[in-house]
């Protein structure tokens, strides 16, 4: 429901020729949420996916999220991504299956993971963001399944040649990491982890907090 009354109060006004400005429409927002069934986001490019920014659990999540708060079952709508990056061949996906495709083709994809890695401080911090913005679309949507979870855990955070990036390029990335997915077995949405992958992520978030004593971020 926090999530209903974020979504709802900052996406709540409409705006006209004759209300550039924007007029409160919340209550009116409201009322027509509570007769969607359908979520969809379409995306022309393949430039960015679901997960390289917060804009899309924001809004797509956000209204996922809403309109299962606004049902009176606690019913959640249809989730879809529509990718229309090729106009003469647009496709539809069930948004878990987009979730799925983001996370093989690029978050554990070994080429990405490398490739990322050239680019040192921004690199990690790219790293550390994809993390977040999968917690949040899951949190707002409920997409990630556990075993995402323990991958990303295992080559993020556990990996040898990772951390080993993150405590010369940027630390705080490490940190922030182990921090997101220790959240997100806390909050129950990583619903059954493995212990030893659980004391491993503190041990390294303990390892990295006392690596940042006395260390300001650049």
């Amino acid at each position: 429901h926090d999530f209903a009354k974020c979504y709802i109060n900052w996406g709540g006004y409409a705006y006209s020729t004759k209300s550039p400005e924007g007029v409160d429409a919340r209550a009116e927002f409201t009322h027509r949420l509570t007769s969607v069934k359908v979520a969809i986001h379409n995306q022309d490019d393949r430039e960015h996916d679901i997960f390289d920014s917060d804009d899309y659990f924001q809004f797509h999540g956000g209204m996922i999220a809403t309109i299962q708060a606004l049902s009176k079952d606690g019913t959640k709508p249809k989730g879809y991504f529509g990718d229309t990056q090729n106009p003469d061949r647009p496709k539809v996906r069930d948004i878990k299956e987009e979730t799925l495709r983001v996370y093989r083709s690029r978050v554990v994809n070994p080429k990405w993971l490398d490739s990322i890695r050239k680019h040192g401080y921004k690199g990690a911090s790219e790293m550390a963001a994809t993390v977040d913005y999968m917690f949040g679309f899951d949190a707002t949507a409920d997409v990630v399944n556990d075993f995402m979870y323990e991958q990303v855990a295992q080559l993020y955070a556990l990996d040898g040649v990772s951390q080993e990036f993150f405590e010369e390029c940027n630390p705080w990335a490490l940190a922030g990491i182990s921090e997101r997915l220790l959240e997100a077995a806390q909050r129950g949405m990583w619903a059954e982890p493995n212990p030893e992958t659980l004391e491993a992520l503190k041990q390294t978030l303990l390892k990295s907090d006392a690596m940042l004593e006395g260390r300001t971020e650049p």
